[in-house]
């Protein structure tokens, strides 16, 4: 079960993988995560460019000049942040229930909005509401991305969780 946000290290590691891919300056970093979360997420100001920062001090990053741009601060990846990156891409495996953790607990949250007696959620006009068609259309959506990602038509599994951890092999806790 995850505490809070997204698996820790997760924007250092993008972060990393992104000046691998070319040397950028903050803005362009959040903006490319922006992109790749397909505009659902971008980490704040105060959280890229402190880790630039970081991996500069730690040599992990170097600051470079841009004739064309001299007011922008471009970070470019270093060998020591490469070898950082390859460590960082062994450690980002074993995030994946942490995605999962974020992922189906934002969703049960959701849907306990829409259901739960507790809560008295207000459905506004012209708005985003907490109720079965918009739960069925945020899942529908994921459903459209993995066929889009993976190149295949979904097929729902039929596994309860113990099933499928067992299944695969995974330990359930």
């Amino acid at each position: 079960m995850r505490k809070s946000g997204p698996p820790k290290g997760l924007i250092a590691y993008l972060v990393l993988e992104l000046l691998e891919e070319k040397p950028r300056y903050g803005y362009e970093i959040l903006k490319e995560i922006r992109d790749i979360s397909g505009g659902h997420w971008e980490p704040s100001y105060g959280s890229v460019y402190p880790i630039l920062y970081k991996f500069e001090e730690k040599e992990w990053a170097e600051r470079i000049e841009r004739e064309d741009e001299p007011d922008r601060k471009y970070f470019e990846l270093t060998p020591e942040g490469q070898a950082e990156l390859e460590e960082r891409r062994e450690s980002s495996a074993e995030k994946a229930r942490d995605f999962a953790d974020v992922i189906l607990g934002f969703f049960h949250v959701y849907a306990a909005f829409s259901t739960d007696e507790r809560f008295e959620v207000p459905e506004l006009e012209d708005q985003w509401r907490f109720n079965e068609d918009f739960s069925a259309w945020v899942v529908e959506q994921v459903v459209r991305h993995h066929e889009y990602y993976f190149d295949t038509e979904f097929e729902r599994i039929e596994d309860t969780p113990e099933e499928f951890y067992e299944r695969h092999g995974i330990d359930d806790e």
